[in-house]
C-alpha cells in the first residue's frame, strides 16, 4: 500500500523508523508539528536527509553566521547561500569556486568516493553558469605505512585522476598529508574553479508560476541512497567500513557531456533556475529550488527516468545517483531545451511545474505522497547551540614544549636530519600522486603542483588569470584551533601572493569530529572565530564552503582540520613567479620575514620524535598583508626570478624544493643557530631569488612595506649541490634520491594514467 498523505492522516499512530534515518525524537515530533500530522514515508525520507548534519548545518549555523558579518567586498558578486560563491576578477570576467568534502564515502569505497567528490564539486560550479576550468584536492591519510592507508590512498588518487582526467580538467594543486589521526577517517576534499562572464551567472531558484521543472542527465538508480547526507552525518565504528551500498557511482563521460549540454543551454538563456542533484538528490533539488523561488512546486515522481524500476518512491527521492541536474524552464523554451539535450544525447524529462501554492507536492501512481512547505525541509531545519568545553588536555599539551626534545648539534647530524626530513612522508616528493592527474589539459595551466599555488590563464589576449592555493595543518589546530585556522588562512594567502597574484576571496572545508562532543564543538567554534577574524584583517570575503563533522573512528576524533582555499587574481600570467631556482645565473637568495624558535606542531617534532605539544607559530596577519604587497609588487615589476613560501619543514625544505625544481645548486649562510634557521616553521616568511642587478630595488620595496629582508647566498649553476656554509654540503643527486624514493617504496610503481 502506498503511504499517501491521506493514509498518513488516517493512521497517526503508525510507527515510523525515524531514528534509523538519523532523526532525533524531538526532530521527528517537530516534523509532525509542522505538517499537523505524521509524515508519509516519502516525507520522512526527505526530512531525514535534508535535516542531516551534512545538508542542514544544524550544529554549525550559529557559528558560520560570523562569515556573513564580514565587511562587504566589492569583488563579491554572489556569496554564501548559493551552490558556490562568485567574484569579479575584472574585464567582465567572474570566477566561481568552492571546496567540499567527500570524506566518509572515500573511506567506505575509496575509488568511487573520491571520483564522485570531484564530480559533485564540478556540478556545483557548473550550476552557477560557469565553465569548470580546474580542480584541486587537499588529502589527508593515516600513517603512511599502515595497511589501511595502502588500501585507501591508491584508490582515492586513482578515483580523482580517473574522473578529473576524463572530464578534461587540470588538477593544479592540493596537498597530501599523513597523520595517525586520519587512520580510519581520511579527508578527501575537492575544490573546483569555473569562469564566466558577469551576465552568465545562474542561481538556484524556481520562480515563475507555470514554468516547467526538467530533470536531465543520468537516470536515477539505487546507488547512493542516503549517500553522503547519511555517511557524513555519523561516526564510523572502530572495526572498519561496512556501508558500501551508500556510496555513489560516477560516470565521468556522462558528466562531460552534461557539462557541454549545460553550457549550450546557458548560452541560449533557456533556464530560469538550475540546481545539481548532489547530497540528498531529488529531495534537495526540489525543496531548495522551490524554497528559493516562488515557493511552490508540483512533481510527478513516476516521470523520473530510472535505471532500476523496482525503486520505491522514498528511494527515488533519497538517491544520490550522479550526473543529474534539475532546471526550471519557461514553457516557451521547453522545446528548444529538449532539442539541445537531444543533440548531446542527454536524457531530459519534464517532471513537474512551478506554482505559488507555498507547498511542494509530489505524486506517485496518482497518490499524493508529499505535501510540505519546502522551506521547512530545505532551510528551516533544526539549529543547535551545542555545548562546548575547552579540551581537558590542552594545558598539558601547551606545557609539553618541543624545546625539551634533543636537537642535532653537529654539522654531520644536521646533514643527516635534512636527508631524513626531505624523505619523510609529509615532506617527500608527491610526484607519485600528482603525475596520475593531468595538470595541463586545456592548455591554460601556467603553474601547477608542486608550485605554491596553481595558476590558470582566463583570457588569452590579456593574460588575465587566477591563482588558487589550499592549506591546513591539523597539528597546529589541535594545539590552538583559533591560531590554527589563521595559520592555514595565512599560508594559503601567502602561497597565492608568492606567485604574484593578489588574494581576493576565501572558501573553506572545515573537517572536525563529532559535534555532540563538547570539546570538538569548542575546537570548531574557535576555528571559525579565528577564520572570521583573520578574513576581517585581510579584507577577504568567505564565499562559501563546507562543514564536515563526525570525522572520527569510535570515540577518537581527527585533529581539527580547517582546510582554507584562497583565490587570487593576476593581471598577466606571464608575470607569475615560479618556485624554481636557476632562472638567472646571477641569482641572489634572500629570506623575507623573521625566524623564531617556532617548533610547536612542527614537522620536525612530529616526524623525528612523534611529538605534539607547545604552541603553534604566532601569526601576524598585518605583516602577512605587507608581505603580499611586496610579492605582488615585485612580480609586477619583474624583480624576482623565483619565490617559495616557508611552511612545513622550514627553510631547509624550501631550499631543497627550489634547488631540485630548477636542478641548480645553492650556497647559503645561516644565523648563529643553524638548526633553528633551517627547520623552524615561523610564519610570514618567503624565500626569493632576485637577479643581482635588481636586489637594490627589491630591498627598497621590502623596506617601503616594513618587511625584513636578509641575504642568504646565491645559486651555483656550475655546482649541483646545496651548501650551508660552515655546516655541510649535499649533492643534488643525493637529495633527489632521498626526496623521491618514499612514496614509490610505500605504494609501489606508479599506475598507468587512466
Amino acid at each position: 500500500m502506498i503511504d499517501s498523505v491521506q493514509h498518513a492522516e488516517a493512521t497517526p499512530d503508525h510507527p515510523q523508523p525515524y531514528s534509523e534515518l538519523g532523526l532525533k525524537s524531538e526532530e521527528y515530533h517537530r516534523i509532525r508539528d509542522i505538517l499537523g500530522r505524521r509524515p508519509t514515508s516519502s516525507e520522512l525520507a526527505m526530512y531525514s536527509v535534508m535535516w542531516s548534519e551534512h545538508c542542514s548545518y544544524k550544529s554549525s549555523k550559529v557559528h558560520l553566521r560570523q562569515f556573513g558579518d564580514l565587511p562587504h567586498s566589492e569583488a563579491l558578486l554572489v556569496g554564501i547561500g548559493e551552490n558556490a560563491g562568485v567574484v569579479d576578477i575584472g574585464e567582465g570576467y567572474a570566477v566561481t569556486f568552492k571546496i567540499e568534502s567527500h570524506n566518509h564515502p572515500s573511506y567506505v569505497e575509496p575509488y568511487q568516493g573520491a571520483a564522485t567528490g570531484v564530480g559533485g564539486i564540478v556540478r556545483d560550479i557548473l550550476t552557477m553558469g560557469a565553465r569548470p576550468v580546474a580542480v584541486m584536492d587537499p588529502l589527508r591519510f593515516g600513517r603512511a605505512d599502515a595497511p589501511d592507508t595502502q588500501r585507501v590512498l591508491p584508490a582515492v588518487v586513482a578515483g580523482i585522476g580517473g574522473y578529473g582526467n576524463c572530464l578534461g580538467l587540470p588538477n593544479i594543486g592540493g596537498e597530501v598529508v599523513f597523520d595517525d589521526g586520519y587512520l580510519g577517517n581520511p579527508l578527501v576534499n575537492a575544490l573546483c574553479v569555473g569562469v564566466m562572464r558577469h551576465e552568465d551567472i545562474r542561481l538556484a531558484k524556481a520562480s515563475g508560476a507555470g514554468n516547467q521543472v526538467i530533470l536531465f542527465g543520468a537516470r536515477t538508480g539505487g546507488d547512493g541512497i542516503g549517500g553522503v547526507s547519511v555517511l557524513a552525518s555519523e561516526t564510523f565504528a572502530a572495526d572498519g567500513p561496512a556501508k558500501r551500498p551508500s556510496v555513489q557511482v560516477g560516470d565521468p563521460f556522462t558528466e562531460k557531456v552534461l557539462i557541454e549540454c549545460c553550457l549550450e543551454i546557458f548560452a541560449e538563456d533557456l533556464v530560469v533556475g538550475i540546481q545539481d542533484l548532489g547530497g540528498a538528490g531529488l529531495s534537495c533539488a526540489t525543496t531548495e529550488l522551490s524554497s528559493a523561488g516562488s515557493g511552490g512546486m508540483h512533481v510527478v515522481l513516476d516521470r523520473v527516468p530510472l535505471r532500476d524500476e523496482t525503486l520505491a518512491p522514498e528511494e527515488i527521492l533519497m538517491s544520490e545517483s550522479q550526473e543529474r541536474m534539475c532546471a526550471v524552464v519557461r514553457p516557451s523554451d521547453v522545446d528548444r531545451f529538449m532539442a539541445v539535450c537531444a543533440k548531446w544525447e542527454v536524457t531530459a524529462t519534464v517532471i513537474g511545474d512551478v506554482n505559488e501554492s507555498g507547498r511542494l507536492t509530489i505524486d506517485w501512481r496518482d497518490e499524493r505522497i508529499v505535501a510540505v512547505p519546502p522551506r521547512t525541509v530545505a532551510h528551516d531545519g533544526p539549529v543547535y547551540e551545542r555545548p562546548m568545553a575547552r579540551p581537558l588536555d590542552l594545558d598539558d599539551l601547551h606545557a609539553d614544549d618541543p624545546g625539551r626534545l634533543p636537537r642535532p648539534s653537529t654539522p654531520e647530524e644536521l646533514r643527516a636530519l635534512l636527508l631524513r626530513m626531505v624523505a619523510s612522508p609529509n615532506l617527500c616528493d608527491k610526484t607519485w600522486v600528482t603525475e596520475q592527474y593531468d595538470r595541463y589539459v586545456q592548455g591554460n595551466t601556467v603553474l601547477a603542483q608542486p608550485e605554491d599555488a596553481g595558476v590558470v590563464r582566463v583570457d588569452e589576449s590579456t593574460g588575465l588569470g587566477v591563482a588558487l592555493a589550499t592549506d591546513g595543518n591539523g597539528r597546529y589546530s589541535r594545539l590552538d584551533p583559533y591560531a590554527g585556522a589563521q595559520l592555514a588562512l595565512a599560508e594559503a594567502y601567502r602561497n597565492v601572493a608568492t606567485t604574484g597574484a593578489w588574494p581576493l576571496a576565501v572558501t573553506d572545508c572545515l573537517n572536525f569530529g563529532s559535534p555532540e562532543d563538547p570539546e570538538v564543538m569548542w575546537q570548531f567554534a574557535e576555528a571559525v572565530r579565528g577564520l572570521a577574524d583573520g578574513c576581517r584583517v585581510l579584507g577577504l570575503p568567505v564565499t562559501g564552503g563546507n562543514v564536515s563533522f563526525y570525522n572520527q573512528t569510535a570515540d577518537t576524533a581527527i585533529n581539527p582540520t580547517p582546510i582554507i582555499g584562497v583565490l587570487g587574481v593576476i593581471t598577466d600570467v606571464a608575470r607569475r613567479t615560479p618556485m624554481a631556482f636557476g632562472g638567472r645565473p646571477d641569482e641572489v637568495l634572500l629570506i623575507l620575514g623573521e625566524t623564531g624558535q617556532d617548533f610547536g606542531g612542527s614537522e620536525w617534532a612530529w616526524s623525528e620524535h612523534h611529538h605534539l605539544g607547545g604552541r603553534p607559530p604566532p601569526v601576524d596577519l598585518d605583516r602577512e598583508r605587507a608581505l603580499a604587497d611586496v610579492m605582488v609588487g615585485a612580480a609586477e615589476e619583474q624583480l624576482l626570478s623565483a619565490a617559495h613560501d616557508l611552511s612545513d619543514g622550514g627553510l631547509a625544505q624550501a631550499l631543497v624544493e627550489c634547488c631540485l625544481r630548477g636542478d641548480v645548486g645553492a650556497n647559503v649562510h645561516v644565523t648563529d643557530d643553524p638548526f633553528v634557521a633551517l627547520f623552524a616553521e615561523s610564519a610570514g616568511r618567503v624565500l626569493v631569488g632576485v637577479p643581482a642587478q635588481r636586489v637594490t630595488r627589491f630591498t627598497e620595496l621590502c623596506a617601503e612595506h616594513g618587511v625584513p629582508a636578509a641575504e642568504l647566498g646565491t645559486v651555483t649553476p656550475g655546482r649541483p649541490e646545496l651548501t650551508v656554509v660552515g655546516q655541510f654540503a649535499v649533492p643534488l643527486a643525493e637529495l633527489r634520491a632521498a626526496y623521491s624514493a618514499t612514496l614509490p617504496a610505500l605504494f609501489g610503481p606508479k599506475p598507468e594514467k587512466r
